[in-house]
């Protein structure tokens, strides 16, 4: 009953389904469940509702299969309960400048939705549009922590992004769970030290932290025992596109915890994250088939000199 009662606030107050709509619901044979609910949820709720099954993509960021991009091209919401993430795919991209709404959930579990689903989706929308507000008008970045990163990149005229969980104006995109606004760097720019202590996708929750170094841009080296071995060997699957520092995250969801899914992970309040790989979707010019967020549990960040975030708290 909780899980249906949370796709149903999704459905209604994230999505704003109307009755005269047509719902896709896009899964995978690994999250079909969660798929399935999603569908006989929206039956009521709208004119048409879709539920297509595929099977698992081999990694975050690869299309789905043709049938199921061609759907979404005449869907006007799109819910996507899949194992390996297609917020950063063309099929997303384009169904979103045709005016699909589309909500990403990629990994997403009962208990994720279920807890998150009650957070106040109208405090999450403000410090969303306040976050991207302030990344639109900043240039410069740096981020520090107590665990050794220390990070700088420009975002000199890149748009932020609010993931506030309210997607209810055509062409709306962002994750379900919601909680984060995000840009992309300025290519090439990003030097330092980049320490993952939270956790990263294809390792989950770090066993100890994975230490990066960056330069001109692109992550070099790998540190931090067995859990850095397997962050690289993964990234070495997709060339050297996927080394890209490709986004700036900031998690503002209070109801979102420490996981092991980076979908939730990355939420969390006062943390921050930086992902590697394809930015081509939300304002940067990498392609890759491949987005790998990481999480900085208790970061500092100044914008453009200023402090804006000390020690996991916020200063604006």
């Amino acid at each position: 009953m909780m899980l249906k009662e949370a796709c149903k606030r999704i459905l209604t107050t994230s999505m704003g389904v109307q009755e005269d709509e047509t719902v896709l619901i896009v899964t995978d044979t690994e999250l079909h469940d969660i798929g399935a609910t999603l569908f006989e949820t929206a039956r009521p709720l709208c004119r048409e509702a879709l539920l297509m099954t595929m099977n698992p993509r081999s990694s975050h960021g690869e299309e789905p299969p043709p049938a199921i991009a061609a759907a979404m091209q005449h869907a006007h919401v799109i819910l996507m309960p899949t194992v390996m993430s297609l917020s950063h795919t063309k099929a997303r991209g384009d169904a979103c400048t045709r005016g699909a709404r589309v909500g990403s959930m990629p990994h997403v579990t009962r208990e994720m939705l279920a807890r998150m689903s009650k957070a106040d989706f109208n405090e999450i929308e403000r410090y969303a549009n306040t976050w991207a507000d302030l990344l639109s008008k900043s240039s410069m970045v740096r981020i520090v922590s107590k665990n050794g990163t220390d990070l700088s990149f420009s975002i000199a005229g890149r748009p932020g992004n609010a993931d506030g969980g309210v997607f209810t104006h055509k062409g709306a995109f962002g994750n379900i769970p919601s909680g984060e606004a995000f840009v992309a760097p300025v290519e090439g720019t990003a030097n330092g030290t980049l320490v993952i202590d939270g956790s990263i996708d294809v390792v989950g929750i770090v066993q100890s932290p994975i230490v990066i170094t960056v330069k001109d841009g692109l992550a070099v080296t790998f540190e931090g025992g067995p859990d850095a071995k397997k962050l690289e060997e993964a990234l070495m699957k997709f060339g050297p596109e996927a080394r890209n520092i490709a986004e700036l995250g900031i998690g503002i969801n209070s109801a979102a915890t420490l996981s092991g899914n980076t979908l939730e992970d990355e939420k969390i309040k006062g943390t921050v994250h930086i992902a590697l790989g394809d930015n081509s979707t939300f304002g940067g010019t990498v392609s890759a088939p491949s987005h790998l967020d990481g999480l900085i549990m208790n970061p500092t960040m100044y914008l453009d000199g200023e402090m804006v975030i000390e020690d996991k708290k916020w200063k604006i």
